[in-house]
């Protein structure tokens, strides 16, 4: 704390005890001397103001909010300065202008609060006026027509102001200040409400305590100025001791809606704090996520992270569009002069850009952690996916050539072979021999041919699914292929493919003793297991790519009594 704010602080301490001590002498000219409440009401309010003005200064000592606020306290205080028994010619002085003023500065300070601006041309209006009506009307034209002495006030000081004795200009003076005030006071409550009406959620948790006691402060002073227009001034009846006792309440409010701001801020930062001992240790998938929602309170959360220009994944490398609109607001967090990570969050949390920027500032490390995470994710998704594409085009490539071999070549031999079959019935002797040779010939080429276009892309796994492909390739496989029950219904095309294929092969590998298939679905995914008597002839790789391709795995078990089996694990939808 800077000495001016030590000065400001004591200087409104001793303002305080000098009111109080006023007030006690001459009570039946003050309003804090009635009682001992109204005493703690006195300092109370005048006392909260000042502290929390010096708080506030203290903390931003760019935002006018807190001298303004620590002016208001002040002027309250200072409203028993204008008391016949101050003593001190200065002091009554000051209190003669400075005791209506309390009310300007409170509206002020409130309808700039927290960052000391004032927003829009009516505030700014209305404040203008309230200082011109409180500081000109009620205090300074005043004081300068009033001698207290002419008036009869013996035991009253020297008005230092006093240029003339015209008790009519002072009543006049007051009257117009009253009557002004019964437009800017309820003008700045309705421009406070209005505030709190249009703010965002986080914003009117923040302001709304200060406003709305603000705007009871000042509907409270309308009351005031509207029981004085009839006399023309200001006094201390019993109607304006309760008004003002009601006023020191508001203003003890409008402090402690200061002060619970902070209190949310220290909550804030100790959510910060919980934040980095969670994110001490790497967290699990999807942890540094719901930890971010925790400490910025914001379920909804979404966590994406930049690639490239116009492209973001979340944690698990999958793509993440991130809103136009729709209540939802984007906040890159920068590291480095580099953005890491992006937050998608409700938008009223921008309301709140100090607690933003200190979660993504303690979260800074992990979120660069699992960038590098999901960047390795989606380099892994968009591989998967090319190999996904690369079987894909090698199957329909495959479809594409059997079916070339069915309806091309085997046909035009289907069509040679009737004709040889035509030409042998006209031609006898040694041709017909060698039209004999040439239609078995072409028989051993045609059942080759077929044989081929089976074993590109069998035509039967397209028609009719996996289970009749298989018992298919049973019938002509080079090996022995037991088929136990496999599970009803079709699958996706990819998905039987690389099952055929992957039995197709093992049983073209296999020994003599043959294989074993058994096949179960398990929710999602499609379970195969194939046992073969022998071992296996070379590799594996090329069967892992098929299935690795469709994101599945498949793992070789070779057991000591010498069966191998392969087992491979599909995902096959719900």
């Amino acid at each position: 704390m800077k000495p001016r704010h030590v000065f400001v602080l004591v200087g409104g301490l001793g303002l305080g005890l000098g009111s109080l001590a006023a007030a006690r002498a001459a009570p039946a000219g003050s309003l804090a001397g009635a009682s001992t409440l109204a005493e703690l009401v006195l300092v109370g309010a005048g006392a909260a103001l000042v502290a929390c003005g010096v708080a506030a200064w203290a903390r931003r000592p760019g935002s006018r909010f807190g001298p303004t606020l620590a002016a208001a306290g002040g002027a309250w205080l200072a409203a028993e300065l204008n008391n016949p028994q101050v003593g001190s010619p200065l002091l009554f002085t000051i209190g003669l202008v400075a005791s209506a003023a309390a009310p300007a500065l409170v509206a002020h300070a409130a309808l700039a609060y927290p960052d000391g601006r004032l927003a829009g041309a009516p505030a700014r209006a209305g404040v203008v006026l309230a200082y011109a009506c409180t500081l000109l009307a009620l205090g300074l034209l005043p004081a300068l027509a009033f001698d207290p002495g002419a008036q009869g006030c013996t035991e009253c000081p020297r008005n230092l102001l006093a240029v003339a004795d015209a008790p009519g200009f002072v009543e006049s003076a007051s009257r117009v200040g009253l009557v002004l005030g019964l437009i800017w006071a309820p003008a700045l409550a309705a421009l406070a409400l209005a505030r709190v009406v249009r703010a965002s959620s986080a914003a009117r948790l923040l302001t709304a305590p200060v406003l709305l006691a603000a705007v009871v402060y000042l509907a409270l002073v309308t009351a005031t100025y509207a029981h004085g227009v009839g006399r023309g001034f200001l006094s201390n009846d019993t109607v304006d001791h309760r008004l003002w006792l009601w006023q020191g309440a508001a203003l003890i409010g409008l402090a402690l809606g200061v002060a619970s701001a902070w209190a949310r801020g220290r909550r804030a930062r100790t959510r910060v704090a919980r934040l980095v001992i969670e994110l001490s240790d790497a967290p699990a998938l999807g942890g540094l996520r719901d930890a971010l929602a925790r400490a910025l309170d914001d379920p909804s959360l979404e966590v994406a992270y930049p690639l490239e220009p116009g492209r973001h994944v979340d944690a698990r490398g999958r793509p993440v569009a991130l809103p136009d609109a729709g209540g939802r607001a984007v906040t890159p967090l920068v590291r480095g002069g580099r953005p890491v990570a992006v937050l998608v969050h409700r938008a009223d949390l921008l309301d709140d850009a100090a607690l933003l920027e200190d979660v993504g500032a303690a979260a800074s490390l992990a979120l660069e952690h699992e960038r590098l995470q999901a960047e390795a994710r989606a380099q892994l998704d968009r591989l998967r996916a090319s190999r996904a594409r690369t079987v894909e085009a090698s199957d329909a490539a495959r479809r594409r050539l059997e079916r070339d071999l069915h309806d091309g070549a085997q046909q035009r031999l289907v069509v040679l072979s009737f004709a040889l079959r035509l030409l042998r019935a006209h031609v006898g002797g040694e041709a017909a021999g060698r039209v004999d040779a040439a239609e078995a010939e072409l028989r051993d080429a045609l059942h080759e041919l077929r044989e081929l276009a089976r074993g590109i892309y069998p035509a039967v796994l397209v028609d009719e699914g996996l289970a009749t492909a298989l018992d298919a390739l049973a019938e002509v496989g080079s090996a022995p292929i037991k088929i136990e029950p496999l599970p009803d219904g079709r699958f996706a095309a990819g998905v039987e493919a690389a099952v055929y294929f992957l039995v197709a092969e093992l049983v073209r590998r296999a020994d003599a003793t043959g294989v074993r298939v058994r096949a179960q679905r398990a929710e999602d995914r499609l379970l195969v297991e194939v046992d073969s008597g022998g071992d296996l002839d070379g590799d594996v790789v090329d069967l892992e790519d098929r299935i690795g391709a469709l994101d599945g795995t498949l793992v070789v078990a070779r057991a000591p009594s010498g069966t191998t089996t392969v087992r491979a694990e599909i995902p096959c939808g719900s």
